[in-house]
């Protein structure tokens, strides 16, 4: 069982994490509370499988448009010929 401070552990906090993965219990203690950095996994399955964007357009199928980056997020944008 490791003990840090609230400072202690914003330093170290990617390593916190890992112990705490790895069944270590991890205590962070502020202003005389003390909680317990615990894992919870998510029942998910790690490859879901099948496409993230599936697309019913002819004209996005056949490459005819793409998206653009911009200041207000994605957005389709016609291909040049």
């Amino acid at each position: 069982m490791k003990g840090f401070k609230v400072a202690e552990a914003r330093a170290q906090f990617g390593d916190l994490l890992d112990q705490a993965e790895q069944g270590e219990p991890v205590f962070i203690e502020r202003k005389g509370v003390r909680f317990l950095l615990s894992v919870e996994r998510s029942e998910l399955p790690a490859d879901r499988g099948g496409p993230f964007f599936t697309a019913v357009d002819p004209d996005v199928l056949g490459g005819n448009w793409t998206w653009a980056s911009g200041r207000k997020g994605l957005a389709f944008k016609a291909r040049r010929r």
